[in-house]
């Protein structure tokens, strides 16, 4: 006698969010790579005193991407619900990497509007992370409590602030002869912080914040 299995619902949502998570390390391996090739032929290079309008979409347009996969797909939303909170938090760390940026400008590669306020920012943002990693072991309500929606807010502010920054810093500098701007964030491998990770930090950010609404 010949069976058919079907399938349980349950083994057919974890083989759906398996595909899922396969899709998207996809994605962040080509988006990663797209960067590189990219940025390795000057093409987020912009003419002086202009605005850096690569470097904006290479910041809004996997930002917009990521909302509206998260609006229209259930997998993928249950996916990054089902992160781990305290990994995703944790990844936070490596802010503290804007140590970098002091001393990019204590050598005078950065202007110290741009360099002071992301640098000192992330790494205020890097340092805390462990304290909220031991809150979201310590506490089983933490996820859901004010400081820690309070410290995603903050990240998110800083690194949105920081590219405004770098903006501004960028149209100023007005292409007067050596004048120090932001102009090596536009190459590799400084083109990296503003084309993969600070969008990558923010949807950090967001996975963190919907989850603590979850936990509510």
């Amino acid at each position: 006698m010949e069976t058919t299995a079907f399938q349980r619902p349950a083994d057919s949502s974890s083989a759906r969010i398996r595909s899922v998570r396969a899709s998207v390390v996809l994605v962040l391996s080509v988006w990663f790579l797209l960067v590189v090739s990219l940025g390795a032929t000057g093409a987020f290079v912009g003419l002086p005193g202009k605005p850096p309008i690569a470097i904006a979409i290479s910041v809004t347009a996997p930002l917009l991407l990521f909302l509206a996969c998260a609006r229209l797909s259930q997998s993928f939303r249950e996916l990054i619900l089902a992160l781990d909170l305290r990994l995703i938090t944790g990844m936070q760390a490596w802010r503290w990497e804007g140590f970098g940026f002091l001393a990019l400008y204590a050598n005078h590669v950065l202007p110290a509007g741009f360099a002071l306020t992301a640098g000192l920012g992330d790494m205020a943002i890097g340092f805390a992370a462990p304290w909220m990693v031991l809150g979201l072991v310590r506490q089983t309500g933490f996820a859901a409590s004010a400081a820690f929606v309070r410290w995603n807010v903050l990240g998110m502010l800083d690194l949105l602030i920081a590219v405004c920054m770098g903006a501004v810093s960028a149209v100023l500098a007005g292409g007067v002869p050596g004048a120090i701007s932001t102009a090596p964030m536009a190459t590799l491998p400084l083109l990296l912080i503003p084309a993969f990770q600070v969008p990558l930090f923010l949807m950090l950010h967001m996975t963190a914040l919907m989850q603590s609404r979850q936990s509510k």
